[in-house]
């Protein structure tokens, strides 16, 4: 499936490459296999931002998805969809932190549009 994700990233891209500055690709890759992926096949970001939350405001945001969509999804089920997500990210995140440029955002939710806008552009 990440094959194909990829391959779809890849011709959106090559499709708009003399039209844009460049690229805001949200939520992926998801794992560091996908990130080298990436890399071999369309080549190295310039900038890796990570826009940190703790788990609890996770778990909230999850379980008020789900109250809407009438997901029958419990806290449960929530706490392991989270700590699946530190199991796959926090490889990913040493990865980047090591490697490339890579921008962690740990900002309240009030001031992250003016701390994207900083990292973006710098």
């Amino acid at each position: 499936m990440q094959g194909i994700v990829l391959e779809l990233l890849k011709e959106a891209m090559l499709s708009k490459l003399g039209d844009t500055k460049g690229f805001l690709i949200d939520g992926y890759p998801q794992e560091l296999k996908d990130a080298e992926e990436f890399e071999s096949k369309i080549g190295e970001p310039k900038l890796v931002l990570c826009l940190e939350c703790s788990a609890e405001t996770m778990s909230s945001r999850l379980l008020m998805r789900n109250q809407s969509s009438q997901n029958s999804e419990n806290s449960e089920t929530t706490e392991e969809r989270i700590e699946s997500y530190y199991q796959a990210s926090n490889p990913l995140i040493a990865y980047y932190e090591t490697a490339r440029n890579f921008s962690l955002c740990t900002v309240p939710k009030s001031e992250i549009a003016a701390n994207l806008c900083t990292n973006i552009l710098t």
